[in-house]
């Protein structure tokens, strides 16, 4: 890790000042630790052939917490001095009442890394940026004379964190992170569709720049809204769902694996709460949650309290064998942490998320799965949807989707939502594909008002009687 890029706070505390401010704020107390963040970004948009906006943002400060029991104290501030670590201690210290606790052991250090540590910011020049850009608009249309409107966006971060624990342990990650998005507005006889692709990850910007990586992103995006051009009224009804790999996987993640979240599981507000060893899942259905996969958007080398990340086992053929866990919750329910403990940024406290969800892939070819789907949708592309953690419940909407009748894939089609709940869906898995895949890096989580960068993947699967939610039966 570079040291020239990475001196964080050395420049506004000593390490013996604020060890000793906490380590009298976690007196009595069963965790705790002061989380350092810098962060930088900057974010560059055209549309419809002018730069729309251009940003760059620089914020840094500390987070202090104190865990006794299932209470947090936590206290944040922008202002990184003694004083203000001492009032941030004051008020944390208020969850230990009377104390009792005993000091949770520290997480383990780790010398893996999962990406580089330098700063995508500076692998091209702003002018180069911006000439990318405008290549990207002009590459659409001339791509095809119905395209009315293109935009395009270039964005890079880097985030640096510190992680300070009252045994003197200092825990640090650099995680960079890229994404390049075209989004297109075309339109025919009046009617007008519009299609979007992007990806990105903890990497650098200078391949996601190269005109093979950003053409190919452009003409998926207009290869999408083309189809939505075409795309008649969903059916509504009861119906078998075919999912194509890789985005679908947001599924997937939504209506099952916040259920799968440690938290709500010891609170027993999930609909998977009390269900550790018991078959939740069709037979063959096995799903992971792994931080470990290098360069991946959801990655990240320790999480938020300094665990390393790991490759987590959820459903094992079926099984429930795991939950993601954070320290203080996997502390209550006597389990390990599992390096899921994340926070969107210092002025927030840390919970246990989700890193690079997927499904492992089965042994069915996608064709014939496909063949099998009598009458029925075939969805591959998602967009927004919500989810009822405590039922399991969810609505999607599909941003791409097809008629399916005797195997054969027909019309596209517009307006497609899918209902219904996750306990009862991972059941009703009736094929899964060999094509494992994941996301081309896009996906953000949402969970109590934060959010942060994830992965989504699965292979091609069919999953028995969805409502469908559309225009006509």
């Amino acid at each position: 890790m570079s040291q020239d890029l990475f001196r964080p706070f050395a420049d506004y505390l000593e390490k013996e000042q604020a060890l000793a401010v906490l380590q009298q704020a976690v007196a009595g107390a069963d965790d705790g630790e002061i989380f350092f963040e810098r962060r930088r970004s900057e974010a560059l948009v055209l549309d419809d052939g002018r730069i729309k906006n251009a940003s760059y943002d620089a914020s840094e400060g500390f987070g202090l917490r104190v865990v006794h029991g299932d209470v947090t104290g936590y206290s944040h501030s922008t202002e990184i001095t003694q004083a203000a670590l001492l009032r941030a201690a004051d008020t944390a210290r208020l969850a230990v009442h009377d104390g009792g606790g005993r000091l949770a052991d520290a997480p383990k250090a780790t010398n893996r890394r999962l990406y580089g540590d330098q700063n995508p910011m500076e692998d091209a020049p702003f002018a180069v940026k911006i000439e990318t850009l405008k290549a990207i608009d002009a590459f659409c249309r001339d791509l095809d004379p119905r395209v009315v409107q293109a935009s395009a966006t270039i964005s890079a971060s880097l985030q640096e964190i510190e992680i300070l624990r009252p045994d003197g342990q200092i825990l640090r990650d650099v995680r960079p992170m890229t994404r390049v998005n075209v989004s297109v507005i075309m339109e025919n006889n009046g009617r007008r569709e519009s299609g979007s692709a992007g990806g990105g990850g903890r990497v650098g910007l200078d391949g996601l720049l190269e005109p093979e990586a950003w053409q190919t992103k452009a003409r998926e995006a207009l290869r999408i809204a083309t189809v939505n051009l075409t795309a008649e009224a969903a059916p509504a009804g009861v119906m078998d769902i075919v999912l194509g790999p890789g985005w679908p996987g947001i599924l997937l993640h939504e209506a099952i694996g916040h259920g799968l979240e440690g938290d709500f599981n010891r609170k027993g507000s999930s609909a998977f709460s009390g269900l550790m060893g018991q078959r939740i899942a069709a037979p063959g259905v096995t799903v992971l949650d792994d931080g470990t996969i290098p360069d991946r958007r959801g990655s990240i080398t320790i999480d938020d309290e300094g665990t390393p990340s790991a490759k987590n086992t959820l459903i094992d053929d079926g099984i429930l064998v795991g939950y993601m866990q954070d320290r203080q919750n996997a502390r209550l329910m006597g389990v390990a942490a599992t390096g899921n403990g994340r926070r969107e940024s210092y002025a927030h406290a840390p919970m246990p998320r989700m890193t690079n969800t997927y499904m492992l892939g089965g042994d069915s070819a996608p064709g014939d799965i496909l063949s099998d789907l009598k009458d029925g949708i075939y969805a591959v592309g998602f967009g927004g949807g919500q989810v009822d953690i405590t039922n399991g419940k969810f609505v999607f909407s599909c941003t791409e989707a097809y008629r399916v009748r005797n195997g054969i894939i027909g019309a596209p089609l517009k307006g497609v939502t899918l209902i219904g709940d996750g306990a009862t869906a991972l059941k009703h898995i009736r094929a899964i594909g060999d094509d494992m895949a994941l996301d081309p890096g896009m996906g953000n989580c949402g969970k109590q008002g934060q959010w942060v960068p994830v992965g989504v993947g699965q292979p091609t699967m069919m999953i028995g009687g969805l409502t469908i939610g559309g225009a006509a039966a």
